[in-house]
């Protein structure tokens, strides 16, 4: 019965998720939609999973057949990442495979939008750009600071232009912080159900494979070859590998940090302190491609002894 009614709580909490996509809290509540219905899935079985979530919606059905359909885009993920944790899959395996999903998910809205919608992004954007110019305008004629500020026509283009060329980076950054949050609230919670998974391996221990300072090389070669270029794929390939694989040296950068204080016999406090400059200012990605490039853990083992 404990269960039961807790299941229920969960499906009410998806509700009021799926009903706030009409109040100011759509861009908070958007990033916990699919928590509630990966904690049905992976404790209920299929049968009881359909039982608590076709009367959610059926009730925002009948406010407008429009959250059904977003209520099944979230549920797709879920469903994926919820089959992860049936299956007590490696924490890993499980982000990237909601990351994946989100992904997926993302691409396929933006070619149903520019191909059957006839949405052109790059006119939304330059529409976005232009009415914030607009704005600062209004805004000039009141106030001497913002009268200096001049947007040309043609730095609006730029800019858009700009921004679809990060579209990318931007869509896989997304998916990936989605998975990462999803996971950090849906483990502890289904540990508390008695419903164990397995947890992402300590900082100390993240690393990247070596073939990930290849993949570098390339992305330089790509910048230098097609970096001049005005437009085309890999001129899109070229802006954002470079910029995702820093971030992955990031990661690695953290990961060394952990490892140091760890056998230092530190404060964790410390390395979290030491991480803030590593994911807010440039540069620190590379002491990732050193660690990865050089044995530089296995000398602070012996440097220990």
């Amino acid at each position: 019965m404990k269960f039961r009614w807790t299941s229920v709580a969960w499906s009410i909490a998806y509700l009021l998720l799926l009903l706030s996509l009409s109040t100011p809290l759509l861009l908070i509540t958007t990033l916990f939609m699919i928590i509630p219905a990966i904690v049905l899935f992976t404790t209920l079985s299929t049968k009881q999973f359909i039982l608590h979530i076709v009367p959610v919606l059926l009730i925002v059905g009948l406010i407008t057949p429009f959250y059904v359909l977003i209520a099944i885009y979230f549920l797709i993920p879920a469903l994926v990442m919820g089959r992860w944790y049936k299956k007590r899959a490696s924490a890993l395996s499980t982000l990237i495979a909601g990351m994946v999903a989100v992904l997926g998910e993302f691409l396929l809205i933006l070619l149903i939008s520019t191909t059957l919608l006839q949405f052109n992004l790059y006119d939304y954007v330059y529409d976005v750009l232009q009415t914030y110019t607009d704005w600062l305008a209004t805004m000039g004629a009141s106030n001497p600071l913002l009268s200096e500020i001049t947007i040309s026509t043609d730095q609006i283009g730029m800019m858009s232009w700009m921004t679809i060329q990060a579209i990318p980076m931007t869509l896989i950054l997304s998916a990936f912080i989605i998975a990462v949050i999803t996971h950090s609230i849906v483990r502890p919670i289904l540990n508390s159900m008695e419903y164990a998974v397995p947890r992402l391996k300590p900082a100390r221990e993240w690393r990247l494979s070596r073939a990930f300072i290849w993949y570098y090389l390339l992305g330089v070669v790509l910048s230098l070859l097609f970096g001049g270029a005005d437009s085309g794929f890999m001129l899109m390939v070229s802006a954002n590998l470079l910029p995702l694989l820093q971030i992955a040296f990031k990661i690695q950068t953290i990961g060394f940090l952990f490892f140091l204080i760890h056998e230092r016999k530190w404060s964790k406090i410390v390395a979290l302190l030491l991480a803030i400059p590593v994911i807010a200012l440039p540069g620190f990605w590379i002491i990732g491609v050193v660690d990865l490039a050089f044995p530089l853990r296995e000398l602070v083992k012996k440097s220990k002894r």
